[in-house]
């Protein structure tokens, strides 16, 4: 018998203070640190002859369809859930097709919340691959359960998606502490379906990767001691297979700043972060080849700067509807001390470290 998830209201639904991009900001930069740069990224990155830093031109097309989600997890920096309303239209999916056929831009990644929650995630999943694209879906495992979406399987491996799936760790009590009751065991569960169908298999081209991110205050160990450990577990407890693995840094905002301050981490984590800078890592953060659009086309860096209002610099269009490839493939990147959690140790991206 499948046990029910346990969902949680969002910072937005309770109100909550952090709720405010403007107030996690505000909360990060009060915090001392001790370092010789003051804890200051851009100063950081002056001295790894970094910066300003700049966008190396737009490979990965990023696209946040919302912020509906059937799990509120604690670590959550969208502050996803089932009390979200935010969904993208299908006037701006469509804007989303019509300026990628003018690229050469070669993958499709689609986030959310549970993208495939979004009405609109088949029509951009079927455009994606008709215009030749490889297409990601961040996907949370256990909506491919839901009564609604049980076909999605079915459909990413038809359409060739790439699924890259959240799951903490490969043992329940940690996995359903961080993401919510009843979340290891479905996610189990949905792996098997994926591998069923020949995701993760040697030779099928269905690509199946895992994401990790710690369960607690501290750095995520290296990514491939990790991929090679949960192989293992997997294989051994589950008859699990996978591709490959990313090892993904927690980023103090949102849900997870609200953790890190109750349990009185937050100054001790920061000073993990800070003192972890390292100019490799930095030298290949996402935001340099990705560009995030929000659910209502508005232009970011990165989906952390999405999630926390940062817009794009001086000079950079700011909307789907405006775009310019040469503005945004020379844009300079807008940084803040939350970058920090994307530079520390071997880095953390979308793709997992970085360095």
């Amino acid at each position: 018998m499948t046990v029910e998830l346990k969902v949680l209201p969002t910072l937005n639904r309770r109100g909550a203070e952090l709720a405010d991009p403007a107030q996690q900001m505000r909360q990060l930069d009060g915090v001392e640190v001790d370092d010789a740069e003051g804890g200051d990224f851009d100063r950081h990155l002056e001295r790894a002859g970094l910066h300003p830093l700049s966008s190396t031109g737009i490979e990965i097309f990023q696209i946040n369809v919302g912020r509906v989600c059937n799990q509120t997890c604690s670590h959550c920096h969208v502050d996803a859930g089932p009390d979200r309303t935010e969904d993208m239209s299908r006037e701006t999916a469509e804007a989303c097709m019509r300026v990628l056929a003018q690229t050469d831009i070669p993958t499709v990644d689609i986030t959310g919340g549970a993208p495939e929650m979004c009405p609109q995630f088949r029509y951009l999943v079927e455009e994606s691959r008709r215009l030749g694209r490889h297409v990601m879906d961040r996907c949370n495992l256990t909506i491919l359960l839901a009564p609604r979406y049980r076909d999605l399987p079915e459909f990413l491996a038809e359409h060739r998606v790439e699924v890259v799936c959240s799951l903490p760790h490969y043992r329940k009590i940690n996995t359903d502490r961080q993401r919510g009751d009843g979340v290891y065991e479905r996610s189990i569960e949905a792996l098997k379906r994926l591998n069923a169908l020949g995701y993760g298999r040697e030779g099928s081209g269905l690509r199946l990767v895992l994401v990790t991110n710690p369960v607690g205050a501290f750095l995520p160990a290296g990514q491939e001691s990790l991929k090679a450990e949960w192989q293992r577990e997997l294989e051994r407890n589950h008859g699990i297979v996978f591709n490959d693995l990313f090892a993904i840094t927690n980023m103090p905002i949102s849900r997870y700043l609200e953790w890190l301050q109750e349990t009185g981490n937050l100054e001790g984590y920061l000073q993990k972060l800070v003192s972890a800078f390292n100019p490799a890592a930095a030298a290949g953060v996402m935001c340099r080849n990705t560009i995030s659009i929000g659910w209502r086309g508005e232009l970011y860096d990165c989906d952390f700067n999405q999630m926390l209002d940062l817009e794009l610099g001086f000079g950079a269009p700011r909307n789907i509807r405006d775009w310019d490839l040469e503005k945004l493939n020379h844009r300079r990147i807008v940084t803040g001390r939350h970058c920090f959690g994307c530079t520390a140790g071997a880095g953390s991206s979308c793709g997992g470290a970085t360095a």
